[in-house]
């Protein structure tokens, strides 16, 4: 059993949902990188994922894409992402961490080298926005050697038969995207995201967890009520863009994490 469905099992035992933040590494420094994954985990994440910056981040809205262009400019590479996430681990971090970057990265340093390296450095898996499961057979077969999970996205606009094929693939927990389009934070929760994640509990056991979009607490108080995770990623990445990054990630996380638990006590 992975450490994601250890995860997911516990916090389906006490009813909480899990809150799983999005950190670019290498943003807003090198510097303040582990201190940030260690940040995020004291102030209650259940998972972290890990950005690797690329060049080409075709998913991502602007303030991510701005989080990625300072990140290479500082020097951030994909080795400097698993130094990281050992750091973080030699730290004393025990949750999940996940890398989510784009594929040409991790093609570019081998597949195989790339998961041997990402178990060594106690990564639990990856999320890889451009490869859809048709195209993942190498990429799959490299992460289950070293057990890790690959986790896939669907779309709102996905239709039963592809949540199938999306669901049957992934692993650790399934990524819903809440809104066609790109990451940035929205004004509120997709109107149709209940009725999106209902057509996905039809079909499968595995947790849900939703993205794009979630802004404040009570976005994600939203998201809590129907999924089984949160994940935010620009509404904090926009506030860490400062020389008090690490105070402002702990507080935001703090905040999301007392709204989330809040909602589920009242559930």
């Amino acid at each position: 059993m992975s450490r994601l469905d250890t995860t997911f099992d516990k916090l389906k035992v006490e009813r909480r949902k899990a809150l799983m933040p999005y950190l670019p590494l290498g943003y807003p420094t090198l510097e303040t990188s582990c201190q940030l994954i260690r940040a995020a985990a004291e102030a209650g994440a259940d998972v972290i994922e890990l950005g690797v910056p690329f060049s080409d981040p075709l998913a991502d809205g602007p303030v991510i894409q701005h989080a990625t262009h300072v990140a290479l400019q500082n020097g951030i590479t994909l080795a400097k992402c698993f130094e990281f996430a050992r750091e973080a681990r030699e730290w004393g971090v025990t949750i999940p961490l996940v890398l989510m970057g784009y594929y040409n990265p991790l093609l570019d340093f081998g597949l195989e080298v790339c998961a041997r390296a990402a178990q060594a450095s106690g990564v639990d898996g990856f999320i890889v926005p451009d490869m859809p499961p048709e195209e993942a057979s190498a990429l799959d077969a490299a992460c289950r050697a070293y057990d890790l999970d690959l986790i896939f996205l669907a779309a709102p606009t996905s239709t039963q038969e592809r949540l199938r094929i999306i669901a049957d693939a992934t692993r650790g927990f399934l990524y819903l995207v809440s809104v066609t389009g790109v990451t940035g934070a929205r004004d509120q929760v997709a109107a149709g995201l209940g009725e999106f994640v209902g057509r996905v509990r039809a079909i499968t056991s595995k947790p849900i967890c939703v993205g794009f979009g979630i802004a404040s607490v009570e976005s994600a108080r939203d998201v809590a009520d129907v999924a089984d995770g949160v994940i935010v990623g620009s509404a904090l990445v926009s506030r860490i863009g400062n020389d008090n990054a690490v105070k402002a990630a702990r507080t935001f996380i703090s905040e999301l994490r007392s709204g989330i638990d809040a909602n589920s006590a009242c559930a």
